[in-house]
Order: structure tokens, then C-alpha cells, then sequence
């Protein structure tokens, strides 16, 4: 988040303002609160604390700052204490040994005014209402039999999007738009029980619409507010994030209004023949169950429904898109990763989902992506729900904490050549993307980690491994392989900055693209 020239201004003139009072109420304290002995970090200006320091690509920025002041860091961004875990050791005190006491969500816009007041997954605070919402989704909504059942539906619809890349063969593509489409089908299906924005079914937001919302809602749910650090600037909106946040918020209810109606309807006409067949019918039964702690009402409802095709669409497609990136800059790997294909699947058939523990190539060329690229750099941001002491430090209650994944993942105490694609790193060995290895965290670890993330491992690996073994890939005429921009835009996930354009040819016999 870049800092408008005009704020550092009014920051230093109000400064001079505060100062005095800020003095006087420090002399006024200090005789009654506690000596904190807090973790090194830069001096914080006075209003906007360390704000000036982070950039555009904050990952980036704190990577930068822990370089020089540890693993460890002590930031004030506003008004609030922030810490930056950027080492093994952080991630695991503050993800598994004290998982407990950082397992809240500080309070901000995003989860305001784009997750109904904080009724979603992510964002909702620590308590019955979590614990509850995150035993549905581990016991309910994706449960190894319902995701299992749902098997079908991702072999269709991926089998769909490689028939409509092999109908692009020869031609420039936007890879992206074929992997959103797919995914979306994927978890609309799953979720909603149809293809809600397919026009042919009188869809009542565009495809392209859609995406855009998608987009903006990741970008909005990572970004650095100024009103989220300088609570009294809040209403001034300088960013104009909440501004966008509300509209957003419209378009998404509108939506979702329109699915809910649609699934009450049709259980009002089936009675007690009504049967569930899919999440929205789940969550509708447990919105009647008696004995739920807390009742779900309908603005949860459609805060789980908003997180599960948000994540569910999102995540799958940046990391796909990352993979192909980093093929096409590796040609060596690219034929390695073929050549498994081939021998282990064969040229006269698709990869199903069974087979990909087959590959361990294709395993391995995931995992190195997820390291390089993780959707989310940093991962979403907690809240100290009591003092704490780490490496003879204090944390105390009330500290937001973020731990940097990007960082860790180039740690070259880890990571040999940390900066190299090499997927070979991880052919045997035991670490994993599940939470447990914390040298590996794309889907987060402990109480709060991704409730999705088998959902989204599974339709990675089927659509990579599929889009490889499918295909010859390469870039657009006349563009060399030093020319593809590696560039990332920061938000609760990093997609690409400049979607990647390349060409595809298929390889295999033609009737298994749906050709006569």
C-alpha cells in the first residue's frame, strides 16, 4: 500500500498537534502499565506508525524489514501493535504451540461491510459462532464422503475446459478466463446445485461481471486500509476502500439473495420429500436444527456460501496459472513433467483424481508453485487474545499478528537456491502442504486454516495434471521467455499482475476432446 504524498504531509502537521498530548498521556501511564520488553522493529512515526514502510507489495515490504531487524517483528501500524512472524519457529509458536491465543480476527472493513458484520468464516471473531461455523464445515460441508460424492461434477467440468481450450488450438489464450470459468462451474455446481451463471439459465450477473467481483472482493480483503490502523480517519474513507466495499457488498447480496430464494422455493414444493444436493440445501437444514449453540441465520448463510466460491474459484486458479508461468520459463521441467505423464497415465486417456498420487512430479511441481506462489503471501492477519511471551519477548493482548509465508518460503536456511524454481526439492520428501510441515503453509495451519483446502488440492492437481498432459504449451509469437512478467498484485490472494497470454496444441488422439 503506497501512502499518498498529501497524507505524510498532514501526518507531519498533525503530529506537532498530538505530540504534547501524547507525551503527557504516556507520563500519565507509565506509572500504572505494565513494561512491555517488545520485539526490535523501526521507530514508528507518530500518527501513522510504520505505514511509510510498507509498499505496494507488503509481503515484500516486511520480508525486507525482517532482514534487518529478525525473524520477530515489532511494527505499529496506526494506532495498533502489529507483529511479523517470518520464520519456522514464529509460524509455529503462533500457529500451533499457542494457536489458541491467536486464533481471533481483529475487526475491519472488509469483514464489516463485505462478510455481512463478520457472519463468514474468515473473518468472524473467536467463539461459539466460529467453532461452530468451523465443526459445519469440517463434519458437513467438506467432509472426505461429501467431497468424494462431488467427484463427478469436477471430472465434467474439467473435461469441459479442455475442450474449450482444444476449440482455441493454434491461438492466443487468456488462461486465466479458461481456469475461472471451470472452477466456478466446479464450486457453483457444488455449492449451488447449478450453473448460476450460465446465461443459457437466466443468470442474473454476467461471467464477466462475476469474475470482476471476485477479483475486487480478494483485493479489498487484503488491502491496508488507513480507517483499519487510524480508527478516527475511518470516516474519511481516503482510499475510497469502503466506498467500494459497500458496492461490492450489493452486488454479492443481490446474488446470493436470488440463490436462497431459489433453494427455499424448491424445498417449500419437495416437503418432507426434500432431499439436499448441495451446500446451500446443507446449510438451509442447519439454519432449522434446534440444537445448533448459535443460530445461523440467513446473513450467514450467505457469508459461508460467499467464502466457499470465493475460495473455492480463486485459489485453485492462481495457483494453476503460477504452474503454467513457471513451466513455460522451464522447459526441462516441462519435459519432465510430460514424460511422467506419459508413462505412468498413457496417451489414450485423461488423469483422473485417483491417479494423481501417481505423479510425483506433477505432486512435487504443485508444492514448489505453492512455495513461490502462495495465493496468500501473508496469511490472514490475528488478534493476541491475551499477553504472551516469545523468545524472551512480549506480545501483548491486543497485537495484531501476521505471519509471512512469501518470507519463509525464502529462507535460504530452508530452502537451497531459495529463489530457483526446482520442484526436485521436493521428491522425497516428507513435507507437505496440510498444515503440519510449517516450512509449507499455502492454505494456513491450525484452527484457523483453510476448512477448503482438500477441495482445492484436489481440483489443482486434476486440472494441472490434465492441462499438461493435454497440451504443448508455449508463448505467443515473437515473445521471448525473459519477457514473461513474474509480477504478482497483492491482496488476500497474489494473482498474477499481467495475466498470462500463451498458445496450446493438443497432443492427444482427437476423440478424447469430444471430436468425432
Amino acid at each position: 500500500m503506497e501512502l499518498p504524498t498529501w497524507l505524510t504531509h498532514f501526518a507531519t502537521i498533525l503530529s506537532s498537534i498530538l505530540l504534547l498530548k501524547t507525551l503527557l498521556s504516556r507520563c500519565r501511564c507509565r506509572s500504572r502499565s505494565r513494561k512491555y520488553n517488545l520485539p526490535p522493529g523501526p521507530k514508528p512515526w507518530p500518527v501513522i506508525g510504520n505505514l511509510n514502510l510498507i509498499g505496494s507489495l507488503p509481503h515484500r515490504s516486511l520480508h525486507e524489514l525482517s532482514q534487518k531487524y529478525g525473524s520477530l517483528l515489532y511494527l505499529r501500524f496506526g494506532s495498533f501493535p502489529v507483529v511479523v512472524g517470518s520464520s519456522v519457529d514464529m509460524a509455529k509458536f503462533f500457529l500451533k504451540t499457542h494457536d489458541v491465543i491467536f486464533v481471533d480476527r481483529p475487526k475491519t472493513a472488509a469483514g464489516k461491510y463485505t462478510t455481512y458484520n463478520y457472519s463468514d468464516i474468515t473473518w468472524s471473531p473467536y467463539g461459539p459462532y466460529w467453532r461452530q461455523a468451523r465443526k459445519m464445515c469440517l463434519t458437513e460441508l467438506f467432509s472426505a464422503k461429501r467431497l468424494d460424492s462431488y467427484e463427478c461434477i469436477r471430472k465434467e467440468e474439467v473435461k469441459a475446459l479442455l475442450i474449450r481450450l482444444f476449440k482455441s488450438s493454434g491461438r492466443k489464450v487468456l488462461l486465466k478466463d479458461y481456469l475461472f470459468t471451470a472452477n466456478l462451474n466446479i464450486i457453483s455446481r457444488m455449492v449451488l446445485g447449478k450453473k448460476y451463471l450460465d446465461e443459457s439459465e437466466g443468470s442474473i450477473v454476467s461471467p464477466e461481471e462475476f469474475k470482476w467481483m471476485l477479483d475486487e472482493l480478494f483485493l479489498l480483503n487484503g488491502v491496508l486500509n488507513i480507517g483499519d490502523s487510524i480508527p478516527w480517519l475511518d470516516f474519511l474513507d481516503l482510499q475510497g476502500y469502503i466506498r467500494r466495499m459497500k458496492s461490492l457488498s450489493k452486488k454479492f447480496d443481490r446474488f446470493l439473495e436470488h440463490v436462497l430464494d431459489e433453494h427455499n422455493e424448491r424445498r417449500f414444493k419437495a416437503g418432507d420429500d426434500f432431499v439436499a444436493k448441495d451446500t446451500v440445501d446443507v446449510l438451509l437444514q442447519l439454519a432449522d436444527d434446534p440444537n445448533l449453540v448459535v443460530q445461523l441465520k440467513r446473513e450467514g448463510i450467505k457469508g459461508f456460501t460467499q467464502d466457499l466460491i470465493a475460495g473455492g474459484t480463486e485459489s485453485s486458479a492462481v495457483t494453476v496459472e503460477w504452474a503454467i508461468s513457471e513451466l513455460l520459463r522451464n522447459p526441462v521441467i516441462f519435459a519432465k513433467a510430460t514424460e511422467e505423464l506419459d508413462r505412468v497415465v498413457g496417451r489414450d486417456k485423461w488423469v483422473e483424481e485417483k491417479e494423481v498420487h501417481r505423479l510425483p512430479y506433477i505432486e512435487a511441481i504443485i508444492k514448489e508453485t505453492m512455495r513461490l506462489h502462495p495465493v496468500g503471501p501473508m496469511l490472514a492477519p490475528r488478534l493476541s487474545r491475551e499477553d504472551s511471551t516469545v523468545d524472551g519477548y512480549d506480545i501483548p493482548a491486543g497485537t495484531r499478528v501476521l505471519v509471512n509465508v512469501w518470507a519463509i518460503a525464502r529462507d535460504p536456511e530452508i530452502w537451497d537456491k531459495p529463489h530457483e524454481f526446482r520442484p526436485e526439492r521436493f521428491l522425497g520428501s516428507p513435507i507437505d502442504v496440510k498444515g503440519k510441515d510449517f516450512e509449507l503453509l499455502p492454505f494456513g495451519s491450525g484452527r484457523r486454516m483453510c476448512p477448503g483446502y482438500n477441495l482445492g488440492l484436489k481440483v489443482i492437481q486434476v486440472s494441472l495434471a490434465n492441462l499438461l498432459h493435454g497440451f504443448a504449451w508455449r508463448l505467443p509469437d515473437g515473445m521471448k521467455v525473459e519477457e514473461l512478467c513474474m509480477e504478482e498484485i497483492f491482496g488476500l490472494s497474489t494473482p498474477r499482475k499481467v495475466p498470462l497470454e500463451a498458445v496450446v496444441e493438443p497432443k492427444l488422439p482427437s476423440h478424447l476432446y469430444g471430436v468425432l
